[in-house]
């Protein structure tokens, strides 16, 4: 991927030919002419636009199974413009490899939350859009949005959606995202590209003019490619003496372009197809409505490297495991791949009203997942397969809800069906989930507790590098969140405490292999955002404090993450122009992160490498211009004060100070 102008953008950022006409085509409000006529635009006598953002309205599958067919209007404010983490599909915090699209792994605690079959190889999901919750369009005229984003001269992202009603019940439209990023580690040439990604999205809703029937369907291709460098590798000037013999000085490690690195022939894919289907029908009114959602899913995750072998020089001074000294079908290449796919169908019945709801519900999950790799070599493609698992599984669940004025309590739950009806009084090996929430004003209270089973990956794996095959009881989880979110006048105020009972944990340990705990880990965590604002400047504070005890391996997050923006906005120039011009920066305190193994796309526990705080500033501008909003950003400005440069996962360097600009524009006709 090259350094890019907005002239040249299409041509790379679309190479097929005909698409890229078809996108231009939006761009000059070709797409009208080819689809069918709709209701024209409506100006008034000053011919000011009567259609904008207040007319355009998002609504999301949640929001139909709630019977709300109003939505929200779509977000036009500059707050989240120029910060990373929501450039993409989850903007929680996450630890990555140091640069955009790289394999990633969540920061904070998070509870599994889905029971029953599970691929396990989840390091690029934030990059790929969820069926069930992208975004759904009410619109009284055709609308465009358009971003580019581009991090000279790493990062880059390109996404055009359009959508229109046809009549006034229906709504079709797509969406078209590509980004990538450039390699900044051991390349003479800043151009060599290390992740490209591209998705394609069309969806359409419908309902009938008596409002009794409604439909969410939507298809969903994405494709993802990134090459793997292993971690930087320390050369013998990178090395010190110590008391205790060689060792390595990581503040060495950040010349970037003149370091070595492990793999230079690696690279995985991640291959997603989806076509998800929800739809409503109203029996009796609000009270009793019959819904089905179904969903097709493909995954095919490969692993490929024609240069596999690791030279001693490459592991000497340099602690961690990296299982390449092991190759079991082939020394010559390493090409393994999974292919999963899954057919789940959901029937049930649904009310809701004002004060109560509910809903109840059976659902069948069929599976399979196959496991393939080279065997032989370079010139003598043998593909074989490793093995092949299937299942089908039928789960009931169903949630219920009350709520009168500003008290409200929900509960859900769901149980997989055993196989076998003996296995019923097998506590420990049936998988659950019951939650239970209420809300009292500004204090809301949560309940987990769950029970699951390892992921596939984690039970079952062979590959030309590893191989395992694991017999893991379930892990449960028992939570309890409580939240107090206050406001008062100028100030905003939200306090979030989680404890958390983990039992049978499964992680993968120092070997990089699938381990399960003996005994039970409880994780503490507290976080805390404050808002205010002093006439026109604005200050945001965000801080997690987490704690875990029970045991030091397995499961492990930073003491402390925060995040704080200090900006002033206003308008200038007689209100044509609103604008912000701030200070953003990320906190991290120290701590041993997972290492990351490629060849099985999972991250993994390591006690040998300690990163230490790590304090990232960013400054930026940002401006709003009618249906135009732009940002500048000078991402990392506090490189070499203190430190060269910071690291994010064990010997993977995060990417040093650059610019980064970014357009968003909106059309609403």
């Amino acid at each position: 991927m090259s350094d890019l102008s907005l002239i040249s953008l299409f041509r790379v950022a679309v190479p097929n030919t005909w698409f890229r006409s078809l996108l231009l085509l939006v761009l000059l409000g070709g797409v009208p002419a080819l689809l069918p006529a709709a209701q024209a635009q409506i100006v008034d006598d000053s011919t000011k636009n009567r259609y904008g953002a207040r007319t355009t309205f998002i609504l999301r599958e949640a929001d139909m199974m709630r019977g709300d067919t109003v939505g929200r209007m779509i977000d036009t404010t500059l707050t989240r413009l120029p910060q990373n983490r929501y450039w993409v599909h989850d903007s929680a915090f996450y630890q990555d490899l140091g640069n955009f699209g790289t394999a990633s792994r969540h920061l904070l605690w998070q509870p599994n939350t889905q029971i029953g079959a599970r691929l396990g190889r989840n390091v690029f999901d934030r990059y790929v859009r969820d069926a069930s919750t992208i975004p759904y369009y009410d619109t009284r005229s055709p609308y465009t949005f358009f971003r580019f984003h581009q991090g000279n001269p790493y990062e880059q992202i390109f996404e055009l959606g359009y959508t229109r009603s046809l009549k006034k019940d229906l709504n079709v439209g797509f969406a078209y995202e590509r980004f990538g990023s450039n390699k900044a580690v051991a390349v003479t040439n800043t151009r060599a590209g290390q992740v490209e990604h591209s998705n394609f999205l069309l969806f359409v809703r419908y309902q009938t003019p008596d409002d009794r029937y409604h439909l969410m369907a939507n298809l969903t291709t994405a494709r993802h490619r990134a090459v793997e460098q292993g971690g930087i590798v320390p050369l013998l000037t990178d090395t010190l003496e110590g008391t205790d013999g060689t060792k390595i000085d990581l503040s060495k490690l950040f010349d970037y372009q003149r370091e070595e690195v492990r793999l230079t022939n690696a690279v995985n894919r991640d291959d997603r197809d989806q076509v998800h289907i929800a739809h409503t029908y109203r029996l009796l009114g609000r009270g009793l409505t019959a819904y089905h959602i179904a969903d097709w899913t493909r995954r095919q995750n490969k692993y490929f490297d024609d240069q596999p072998i690791v030279t001693q020089s490459a592991i000497a001074g340099r602690q961690g495991t990296f299982r390449y000294d092991v190759r079991r079908f082939s020394n010559t290449i390493t090409d393994d791949r999974a292919d999963f796919r899954q057919i789940e169908n959901t029937v049930g019945v649904m009310g809701n009203s004002p004060t109560v709801a509910y809903r109840l519900y059976g659902k069948q999950r069929t599976y399979s997942l196959e496991s393939r790799s080279r065997k032989g070599s370079n010139t003598i493609t043998v593909e074989e397969l490793n093995y092949t698992t299937d299942a089908t599984q039928f789960f009931l669940g169903g949630t219920a809800g009350f709520r009168y004025k500003e008290f409200s309590i929900e509960t859900s739950g769901e149980v997989k069906v055993p196989e076998q009806f003996k296995d019923i009084i097998r506590i420990k090996r049936t998988e659950y989930i019951l939650r239970g929430a209420t809300d009292l004003g500004p204090v809301r209270v949560d309940g987990l507790i769950t029970s699951y089973t390892p992921t596939l990956t984690e039970q079952r794996f062979e590959g030309n590098h590893d191989t395992w095959n694991n017999n893991f009881d379930n892990t449960q989880v028992q939570q309890v969140r409580g939240l107090v979110n206050q406001k008062l006048g100028n100030q905003h105020l939200q306090l979030v405490g989680t404890f958390a009972n983990i039992t049978n944990l499964v992680y993968y340990n120092e070997q990089a292999v699938p381990e399960q705990l003996d005994n039970a880990r409880l994780v503490l965590s507290l976080t805390a955002q404050h808002k205010f604002n002093v006439g026109h400047l604005f200050v945001d504070n965000q801080a997690t404090y987490t704690g875990v005890t029970g045991g030091t391996e397995g499961l492990r997050f930073p003491r402390l993450v925060g995040e704080s923006r200090v900006y002033y906005q206003g308008y200038v120039f007689k209100k044509a122009l609103f604008g912000q011009f701030g200070v953003q920066t990320y906190f991290q305190s120290r701590w041993k992160p997972y290492d990351y193994n490629p060849t099985t796309q999972q991250f993994f526990f390591q006690d040998h490498f300690t990163i230490r705080n790590t304090p990232i500033a960013d400054v930026f501008l940002s401006a709003d211009i009618k249906t135009v909003n732009v940002f500048f950003k000078m991402a990392y400005v506090n490189q070499f004060l203190p430190q060269s440069g910071y690291f994010t996962t064990p010997y993977y360097a995060g990417l040093p100070r650059r610019l980064q600009f970014g357009i968003r524009w909106q059309f609403f006709n």
